[in-house]
């Protein structure tokens, strides 16, 4: 196979778009569970410690956090259906993409200073892309639709 061909099916398989996830961001990612024939979502929040492949159709993360004085990581998959969102709660000054260090350090010592950012921006994904996915047919259609709604109110 070409690598076109491999690129064409890798690109498919992206989602459209994807929250800016970096090493040392606090992120809570809600992650769809199977159990028998029924799903529910479970949230795991922690620091981010590493990023790999972050254009690809395979960019995954690496979240650990501190349960009970026992470290845990798991590693998420961006684009996997089974990622139902990530949201970034807090955002650090880091000047590494692996984070491996923490895992030795404990208590004060694993601290990241914090840097300012805009929540509410970092978390929104990008309307443009949205947006494309609409036809723009189907907005005039609503307007028109809203009008009659109105007229048979005031008839009654």
């Amino acid at each position: 196979m070409s690598f076109s061909i491999l690129k064409q099916i890798g690109d498919a398989q992206k989602k459209k778009a994807v929250v800016d996830v970096r090493s040392g961001d606090t992120v809570k990612v809600t992650q769809k569970i199977k159990e028998g024939d029924k799903f529910r979502l479970q949230v795991f929040e922690g620091v981010v410690i590493r990023v790999e492949r972050k254009e690809s159709h395979t960019a995954r993360i690496f979240v650990r956090k501190v349960t009970s004085g026992v470290g845990v990581e798991k590693s998420f998959l961006l684009h996997s259906p089974l990622v139902e969102k990530i949201e970034i709660t807090k955002r650090s000054k880091v000047r590494r993409n692996n984070l491996s260090y923490l895992r030795a350090r404990s208590g004060k010592s694993a601290r990241l200073s914090a840097k300012d950012f805009d929540r509410a921006a970092v978390n929104t994904l990008k309307a443009d892309e949205v947006k494309e996915e609409a036809p723009a047919a189907e907005a005039p259609k609503a307007e028109e639709a809203a009008e009659p709604a109105a007229e048979v109110p005031a008839e009654a």
